[in-house]
């Protein structure tokens, strides 16, 4: 339960658990939240009486505003008490999903979808500095593990149960639900999580003298171009395996639950791949993926290929950001969570960017146009690795 305010720079001498579930539940909501779209593209749209590309932006909308929110929340919430600012988020999140269930046009659909932005930048930003501050400093990376596994979960979860839930119920019975699980993460947080004292000192001059560290940049680009590949695909996945591979509702399903599986397991094979060798891990994710969505363009017509393809694209990506987040932690050591902000910034920016720029060559070419241009966006990506990318930390800048 609540107790006295913890001061800013105090570690705790025992560890809250309960609060670093919250949390986890918290990043189980979002990120479901924010990839629902995927998984319901083309119900969406017909429903709301507007195209895919249209519909589609409902993640452009969500991914711009968090970009926004992550590098300003910490200052504009720099003298509020962290606990309260977490409520707050979770708060957001169960608003923005009843506001997208019951929105009679893309509009409205499109303010719930920002509200989600907020909550989704804001939390992301600030939640490895609030679990330094819920458990000893010996236990923070397995305080840590814990809450990016709600991704892992999300990730399984959103996209095969979210499409087949929404055949089965409507995709507005999903969100419904989706606002259940921001209901549950608001409960428990709301139980566990201790007063924590803002430290009333957080600025936006650090992000910049950060950024224009030797090396940090180029690292950012490639992060931005790795992320924009992804997400152009993933965002127009359904619309492809409908269109081009000719699958139904309950193929769709079962290739992305594959997909998510993967995904999952590309998480702990992307652990022990920077055991060996960072910048190699770093590199040959990119060049994967890039392979795998120039052969799901030529071949995605069968059923089979599309369904590994999109399986090997999911065990690539899942290694993606354990090793860029990994990269951060190594390169800069000492602002770690100001290059974190950074880091979820670019990776916001990308996302809209894919959705954005997918929606657009969605019009033009269709689905299979989107897979090949994904590919040779991330074999760019490889390339931008490989040719300065470096995995050692870098100078202060002065």
């Amino acid at each position: 339960m609540m107790g006295p305010a913890r001061p800013a720079s105090a570690a705790p001498t025992e560890p809250a658990w309960g609060a670093v579930f919250s949390l986890t539940l918290g990043v189980f909501g979002l990120v479901t939240a924010e990839f629902l779209p995927a998984s319901l593209l083309t119900p969406m749209a017909a429903d709301l009486h507007v195209t895919e590309a249209m519909a589609g932006q409902a993640v452009t909308a969500t991914a711009m505003v968090a970009l926004v929110a992550s590098l300003l929340i910490s200052a504009a919430t720099r003298r509020i008490d962290r606990r309260h600012v977490l409520l707050a988020f979770s708060a957001l999140l169960l608003v923005s999903n009843l506001m997208v269930a019951f929105a009679p046009d893309l509009l409205s659909l499109l303010v719930g979808r920002v509200l989600l932005g907020v909550a989704l930048g804001g939390f992301w930003a600030m939640s490895a500095a609030i679990a330094m501050r819920l458990v000893p400093e010996a236990m923070i990376p397995r305080a840590l593990s814990m809450i990016f596994s709600g991704v892992s979960a999300a990730t399984v979860f959103a996209a095969p149960v979210g499409s087949y839930l929404g055949d089965l119920l409507g995709w507005r019975a999903v969100f419904l639900m989706a606002g259940g699980l921001g209901l549950v993460a608001l409960a428990a947080q709301f139980l566990t999580l201790p007063r924590m004292a803002p430290n009333g000192h957080t600025s936006l001059r650090t992000l910049g003298e950060v950024l224009v560290r030797p090396g940090v940049g180029l690292g950012m680009l490639s992060i931005i171009l790795v992320f924009t590949g992804h997400f152009a695909l993933f965002t127009y996945v359904r619309p492809f395996l409908e269109t081009v591979t000719g699958v139904g509702v309950s193929g769709v399903s079962g290739i992305l639950l594959g997909f998510g599986v993967a995904n999952f397991a590309g998480t702990y094979l992307g652990g022990a791949l920077l055991e060996r060798s960072m910048r190699l891990t770093l590199a040959v994710m990119p060049l994967t993926m890039g392979l795998l969505g120039l052969g799901l363009a030529a071949l995605g017509g069968s059923p089979v290929i599309a369904s590994v393809l999109i399986a090997l694209w999911g065990v690539a990506f899942g290694a993606v950001p354990v090793a860029w987040s990994t990269w951060i932690t190594r390169t800069v050591p000492d602002e770690a969570e100001s290059a974190g902000g950074l880091f979820v910034a670019a990776v916001q920016l990308a996302i809209a960017t894919g959705a954005a720029a997918g929606g657009a060559i969605f019009g033009i070419t269709g689905a299979g146009g989107v897979f090949g241009v994904s590919g040779i966006v991330l074999l760019l990506a490889a390339l931008v690795v490989l040719g300065g990318v470096r995995a050692r930390a870098v100078a202060v800048a002065p």
